[in-house]
């Protein structure tokens, strides 16, 4: 929340001029340590003394605002998001005790300010009276004392009570000399009498020092009396005195301790940040304490416990942490780049910025691979010393770039031109090399490492020049433009042989979006802000018709646009997504105009025809950061004003080499001027996936502008085909078409539908051989999509059904949703068309099944019920597969099926085909098999002794588990063979006897099963078994006596 400064108010024009002795008295005031005025006079008379007392206070208010409270104003609070209850802010509470007459007792002794300030009573706490004590010097609060016992980084509510008594009232404001002036006119009794009711008055507290100091003035060789003169607190600073706002330093000490210690949490990433802000603000001002503060911030930062921890463990540090490093590392950058510094101020941040440097546990510039990007803060390599080997170079810490800075200057004369002269242009100047001073148009140009030359903006405004800023700014993006012009027509004079060789490169490591210094955000979007000063004499170097706002987005459009390299690490590489998302983020917050517009049609057009210099070029390195987040941007914007040239732009930005198998490498064979600094390295896209989503959501808007537009569908469909490797985003974008395709309120839109269709069956054909979770949800949205497309999509589907099922898949969900009641509805067709779509389903069930018995053979006989020739040409691929291909589950299943459909010799049959694959041990007694063997020995009793007789054979051979074969035994002795029916009717037939076959050979097996079974239990029996093995020998017991019986 910006504060409103109040500033005394505005003297009228009636009032009489200020005096010649006022307007010397505040200029001494604002500039000379009182000391230095008393060396230079020798006798100062008493009214002079008292004006320069009296305009040593700060006249300001937005200093003593600056020192009371995080939230002062400007863009850093408005862009913090705190939503700060602004009546409990310092300065805020300040001001209310001053309007509710808390302040009292308010008395200037010198440079000396005193007073009470009365805390009301609340529910909770009683009234206090806080006794404050402010000392003051050339116009600056250099101390402050309070009685409520503060402890903050800044000043508390009755320090800015009585400030501000100070500021708007001081003519109430009893007004003293230094009490040293007020002693000398005192003679010797009226000082003993002074010193003896000081001491009276406060003897419990000043009479130990008191009684101290006098005997130290008595002692000829103490201390004390080898100083000319005493101290005075209220006759202001010494010569020697460093003249500076109080800052307490153990408190930012340990409010920043504090915060790291929290790791993050109660919000203590806000508060660093919010004490960064406060660097800025004053630097901004000009304030010597920027510096002292953040240097204070850094020694903590580097203290911090966690950097050994993380070093040591190998893990790195969080996001959130890791950017308020990269903050830090900017606010030096800005700091050694004061363009008015004093050398000896220069050389002291030098040497400190290298201490920190040479720590091992300094964080590194790009988290964990600071080894690999060259010195580039000056200029690009060149030479031969260009194409050293990038492992040799030494790491870049966070403060390597500040470092490097120390060696920059702001002593060229045509820099000090561009920034301190709105009039400094060169009509006559037709030098048109490379590195010119002037364009054709006689504007200054400004030629440096673009991030380098944009953090001298930087520092500018920074350090509260803006106009200066603003001036370099335009020189730098006039720079840019013109160089942006002469590398098209390089890249026109060289276009046929680089695209006949196929030579790809880049013209840039380093690139601007992601930036350690972030050039484009910090200067250029910032540049719109500064028309807010409205510096029209600036406004001559603008084209006709031009603002900032258009000059900041065409700089911003071509950073965005810029062909960079993808950086190693995971951090370097989310860093350019979030700042290139951050850069489009400002851009859509500007409505385009007729002159936007034109810039936007003039960038794209560089980005489609800028060769190597263009992220959008023809040919691009394999390794360039993709352009599918700015690409939608831009597509977005044109459409409305230039579809075709959209297209183009989002078309071409479609591509992603670095997944391409055939994509070309980095060609070092190049023409003049086309310089390639890439070594030939292929490191990890740890952002790959957000990548591919973010060319999954520019495919997405393409097809959705396109509805309705067969040709331009047909063309974005070819793209997303040649482009597109993802499954899942490919079948996401079918979906996304399908949605769009088939909106409620309005007709089905056909072409996007095919196209949908389309993307489908590719989907099918990527994943029908990999794995994939989404298969079965992937397989029933494409017979959807068919069904909404017509007949004869579900009919092609199911002709080449073999290019994109499984079998199962063509048989359990393609074939069985075609031939249901709800797809034949949803299609409205007639007799004739349910037939042929009918006989495709139950021509793919039959392929399925010979392809895949095992999984298709009864979804086969299942589709095929209702045609005779069709569920008997099923029925004999299962017979055929029986003996082979088919498990004894499948087999039973089948003949259930069978059993079901009234086939109960057919069932028969597949059940002892199953019999045949299936074996028992002794020991099985509970295999999920049983109740199928139980279930066929009862089909084949159901249909006679023959059936029974035949079925036998294979059970005794098949099944080994005693248990099991007495229950059959059992079973087949209840009831006469062929006379109980599947529906369990009894007649009165006879029994079968087991002396004769085919229960003889039963019995026979089941007795000797449980003979060895029996065997094999007791050699391994236990005591906790008993209990089963005395129930099973019962069981065999039972059967032994059905064998006494047949031999009586």
């Amino acid at each position: 929340m910006a504060e409103r400064v109040q500033q005394p108010p505005a003297k009228r024009k009636t009032q009489s001029p200020e005096s010649l002795l006022d307007i010397a008295a505040r200029k001494v005031a604002e500039k000379w340590p009182f000391q230095r005025v008393e060396e230079r006079f020798e006798r100062i008379p008493e009214p002079v003394q008292r004006r320069i007392v009296y305009w040593s206070f700060p006249r300001s208010e937005r200093e003593i605002c600056m020192y009371s409270s995080f939230n002062t104003g400007g863009e850093e609070s408005a862009s913090s998001g705190e939503n700060v209850d602004e009546t409990r802010l310092p300065f805020r509470r300040g001001i209310a005790l001053l309007e509710s007459g808390c302040v009292d007792n308010v008395l200037q002794v010198g440079f000396h300010l005193s007073g009470t300030v009365t805390e009301p009573a609340t529910t909770s706490e009683p009234e206090m009276v806080c006794s404050v004590a402010i000392s003051f010097d050339r116009c600056k609060i250099t101390s402050v004392t309070c009685g409520c016992g503060n402890k903050d980084i800044f000043y508390c509510a009755h320090v800015v009570a009585l400030s501000l008594y100070r500021v708007r009232r001081p003519e109430q404001v009893k007004l003293h000399l230094p009490i040293s002036e007020t002693l000398f006119q005192m003679n010797r009794d009226q000082l003993q009498k002074f010193v003896q009711y000081l001491i009276t008055v406060h003897h419990t507290e000043v009479l130990p020092t008191a009684q101290k100091l006098a005997d130290e003035i008595l002692s000829q060789n103490s201390e004390i009396n080898q100083v000319h003169g005493a101290p005075d607190p209220t006759a202001g600073a010494s010569v020697d005195d460093e003249n500076c706002w109080h800052l307490d330093e153990e408190q930012v000490q340990e409010q920043v301790k504090l915060f790291l210690s929290q790791g993050g949490y109660h919000g203590s990433g806000k508060q660093l940040n919010l004490l960064f802000s406060k660097v800025r603000e004053m630097l901004k001002m000009r304030d010597s304490n920027g510096a002292r503060m953040l240097t204070l911030i850094t020694e903590q930062f580097m203290a911090d416990p966690r950097l050994a921890l993380w070093r040591q463990q190998g893990t790195t540090m969080t996001d959130k942490y890791r950017q308020l490093w990269d903050e830090l590392g900017a606010l030096w950058m800005c700091i050694v780049l004061n363009p008015h510094c004093k050398p000896e101020q220069k050389a002291a941040w030098l040497r400190q910025l290298k201490k920190w440097n040479s720590v091992d546990v300094c964080p590194l510039e790009d988290g964990n691979h600071g080894n690999e990007l060259p010195n580039l803060t000056n200029a690009l390599p060149q030479g031969a010393h260009g194409n050293q080997d990038l492992g040799t170079r030494p790491h870049r810490t966070v403060f390597t770039r500040a470092i490097e800075a120390c060696d920059l200057h702001w002593q060229d004369s045509h820099l000090q031109h561009i920034i301190n002269d709105d009039l400094y242009t060169n009509y006559c100047y037709h030098d048109n090399t490379e590195n010119s001073l002037f364009d054709s148009r006689g504007w200054p140009l400004w030629h440096e490492h673009v991030p380098t030359a944009c953090a001298r903006v930087d520092a500018l405004r920074s350090h509260g020049y803006p106009r200066e800023a603003l001036r370099l700014a335009i020189a730098i993006i006039n720079t840019l433009r013109r160089q942006q012009q002469k590398q098209l027509e390089l890249f026109r004079n060289h276009k046929k042989d680089l695209l006949h060789k196929g030579v790809t490169s880049i013209t840039n490591l380093e690139g601007w979006v992601g930036h350690p210094l972030d050039p484009i955000g910090t200067t250029c979007l910032r540049t719109s802000h500064s028309e807010l000063h409205l510096f029209p004499s600036t406004r001559r170097f603008l084209e006709e018709g031009e603002s900032y706002l258009a000059l900041a987005v065409e700089t911003a459009l071509m950073g965005l646009g810029q062909q960079r390299i993808m950086p190693n690490g995971l951090y370097a590489q989310e860093k350019v997504c979030r700042n290139e998302e951050h850069l489009i983020a400002k851009l859509q917050e500007v409505d385009l105009d007729d002159t936007l517009v034109k810039i936007f049609r003039k960038q794209a057009v560089f980005l489609l025809e800028g060769g190597p210099y263009s992220g959008l070029g023809e040919l691009i390195y394999r390794e360039s950061v993709p352009m599918h987040t700015y690409a939608k941007y831009l597509f977005t914007c044109l459409l409305p004003h230039d579809a075709e040239l959209a297209y183009k732009i989002a078309l071409r930005a479609m591509r992603l080499p670095v997944l391409e198998s055939s994509a070309p490498s980095g060609d070092m064979s190049r023409p003049h001027h086309i310089v390639s600094v890439v070594p030939n390295r292929y490191p990890r896209w740890f952002t790959l996936s957000h990548i591919e989503s973010q060319q999954c959501e520019l495919a997405s808007t393409m097809l959705t502008a396109a509805k309705g537009d067969a040709r331009k569908l047909e063309t974005v469909l070819e793209s997303i085909q040649k482009n597109i490797h993802s499954s899942s985003h490919i079948f996401k974008l079918a979906q996304d078409a399908f949605k769009i395709a088939t909106l409620m309120d309005s007709l089905p839109d056909i072409t996007l539908l095919k196209v949908s269709l389309e993307l489908g069956l590719q989907v099918m054909r990527m994943t029908l051989s990999t794995l994939n979770w989404r298969r079965r949800e992937m397989v029933r949205w494409l017979v959807t999509c068919a069904t909404e497309v017509g007949v004869y999509a579900l009919d092609s589907i199911m002709q080449s059904w073999f290019t994109l099922f499984t079998p199962t898949e063509a048989t359990s969900i393609v074939a069985t949703t075609v031939m249901s009641n709800s797809t034949i509805v949803r299609l409205h067709l007639d007799c004739h068309q349910q037939e042929n779509l009918a006989s495709s389903a139950r021509t793919l069930a039959l392929q399925c099944a010979m392809k895949d018995p095992q999984n298709c053979a009864l979804s086969a006989l299942t589709l095929c019920e209702k045609d005779h020739i069709a569920f008997e040409t099923a029925y004999q691929i299962v017979l055929d597969a029986a003996t082979t291909g088919m498990s004894y589950t499948q087999l039973f299943t089948i003949a259930r099926y069978m059993e079901h459909r009234g086939y109960p010799m057919r069932a028969y049959k597949l059940a002892t085909l199953a019999m045949v694959h299936l074996n028992l041990s002794y020991n099985q007694d509970t295999h999920p098999a049983i109740n199928d063997v139980l279930w066929a020995c009862a089909l084949s009793h159901s249909l006679g002794k023959n059936e029974l007789a035949a079925i036998i054979p294979l059970v005794v051979k098949s099944v080994k588990c005693a248990t099991v074969l007495s229950d059959i035994l059992r079973r087949c002795t209840l009831t006469t063979p062929g006379m109980v029916a599947l529906h369990s009717r009894r007649n009165s037939g006879k029994l079968m006897s087991l002396d004769k076959a085919p229960l003889r050979q039963l019995l026979d097996a089941t007795i000797g099963a449980y003979i060895n079974t029996t065997h094999s239990r007791l050699t391994h029996i236990s005591p906790r078994h008993y209990s089963e093995f005395i129930e099973f020998l019962s069981k065999a017991r039972e059967t032994l006596k059905k064998r006494r019986k047949k031999w009586s």
